[in-house]
């Protein structure tokens, strides 16, 4: 029977001392971090922040064993906690408010480095290694950077109480995939699915998690020596199929969010892993509402069971679920069509119709028609202006067989193709004007597209 023991619950003798918390590598290899190894991080580091006086960090750890305690030893401590990948000079610079401090395991300047915090402190004392202040769900301030549809990143606040409410429903759900497997992430632990899945969810249930995330696509032919549970976006899952043929890994499991899987990836993830993943819908400000597994639901969604879900006038998703503070629920700017059982299909984003020569026009269904070509691996598609006009563009990414057909041709070659081949689906006037044909596309470290990056691809230099 697996005991569950979140965050907000856990006390020193919630495991046994040697239980396996973290491992290095590959499982085999059996570099561990054992639980009394945690109790006593957490120490060194609860020790470190208590004695300062400082009430707002920002944390950013690469390694997820530095995290774990660091994050843990914040909450005890009830500090605030703004968890960011991005550490550049100018986005701390907007960031950083005063009297916060930056604690990584990255060598920035001015910040709190805590692989060396840890490795200084004096060993704690026995009771002080077995000592867990309390950690009030409901009081927890955590903040979790999102871009949004602008792209200029914002901090959403947020509550222990509800990330592992959302956790409570995966557990329920899917414990026995996940108790027996060891879990590997792709995710960055700073982004809400990275944080849920390849974190909180882990160490909730005492399933060992990997010190680093998968890198590189190519790690996973390491992974043959046990059975895994891999936390993946789509866009990774992409990369990976485009350059595996085929992993040898033992029964693994696949949680992927960040974006919806198309069917092509869907069918290449499992002849490559033998699995389909199973897709998780929400977002930061949501986390999750839904899921599915296209092998059995095809492209439908099934609501958690906690989650109530309707459309607004708007056509886009509303929803309420323990996770959403606010009890009248939050208005996505996902639109969807609701099917008799209480499913859903999505429809694309309402931020994503514009108006062209006052036509509407979605720019997710332009992608899409472009994706039917079957010449294109990746698309992205935006609305640009000038003095006279809006218009659309397309940066498009050819797969191998758009590569082979179009092998040695100009590019005003392409534009016709492609322009041509949506004149059976648009009118002339919404079909894009300017269009870049590139190896990959510009994305975040989650596989998103954001349309200021996209933008600048069409400058003129």
């Amino acid at each position: 029977m697996v005991k569950v023991f979140p965050i907000t619950k856990f006390k020193a003798s919630s495991r046994a001392k040697d239980a396996v918390v973290c491992y290095d590598g590959k499982w085999s290899d059996g570099v561990f971090k054992t639980w009394v190894d945690f109790l006593r991080d957490t120490a060194k580091m609860r020790h470190f922040i208590e004695s300062r006086d400082t009430d707002s960090y920002i944390l950013h750890c690469g390694d997820f064993w530095y995290f774990g305690v660091t994050f843990t030893a914040l909450l005890q401590c009830r500090k605030a906690v703004h968890l960011t990948q991005n550490i550049s000079e100018n986005f701390l610079a907007e960031a950083l408010l005063p009297g916060m401090k930056l604690l990584t395991d990255a060598e920035v300047q001015n910040s709190l480095y805590i692989p060396e915090i840890i490795e200084k402190s004096e060993e704690p004392a026995k009771e002080d290694i077995e000592r867990t202040p309390e950690i009030n769900g409901e009081t927890t301030r955590i903040f979790l950077f999102t871009s949004g549809s602008t792209g200029k990143p914002k901090a959403v606040p947020q509550r222990m109480k509800e990330f592992e409410e959302d956790n409570a429903f995966i557990i329920l759900k899917w414990l026995d995939k996940i108790s027996e497997r060891k879990f590997v992430s792709t995710v960055s632990q700073h982004h809400i699915f990275g944080f849920l899945f390849g974190f909180s969810l882990p160490f909730a249930t005492g399933t060992p998690f990997r010190r680093k995330r998968i890198e590189f696509p190519e790690e996973f032919e390491e992974l043959t020596d046990e059975k895994y549970l891999i936390v993946a976006t789509p866009a990774f899952l992409k990369r990976t199929v485009e350059i595996v043929e085929k992993l040898n890994m033992r029964d693994p499991w696949l949680f992927t969010s960040g974006g919806a899987v198309s069917p092509e990836l869907a069918v290449k993830t499992n002849k490559v892993f033998g699995i389909y993943p199973l897709e998780v819908y929400g977002s930061t400000e949501t986390s999750g509402i839904a899921y599915r597994m296209q092998d059995k639901d095809g492209l439908v969604w099934t609501p958690f069971d906690n989650a109530k879900i309707w459309l607004g006038d708007d056509g886009c998703l509303r929803i309420i679920s323990p996770y959403i503070k606010d009890p009248a629920g939050f208005a996505t700017a996902d639109m969807a069509e609701m099917l008799e059982n209480g499913k859903f299909l999505l429809k694309g984003r309402s931020d994503s119709i514009v108006k062209i020569e006052e036509k509407r026009i979605s720019l997710t269904e332009v992608e899409n028609r472009l994706l039917e070509s079957g010449f294109i691996e990746d698309v992205k598609v935006i609305a640009l202006s000038n003095d006279i006009r809006q218009y659309l563009a397309a940066a498009i990414v050819l797969n191998r067989k758009g590569k082979e057909q179009f092998a040695g041709k100009e590019k005003l070659v392409l534009n016709r193709y492609f322009h041509d081949f949506l004149m059976h689906y648009f009118e002339n006037t919404v079909i894009p004007k300017k269009w870049r044909f590139l190896d990959k596309l510009p994305a975040d470290i989650q596989g998103k597209k954001h349309k200021e990056e996209i933008a600048a691809l069409f400058e003129v230099k």
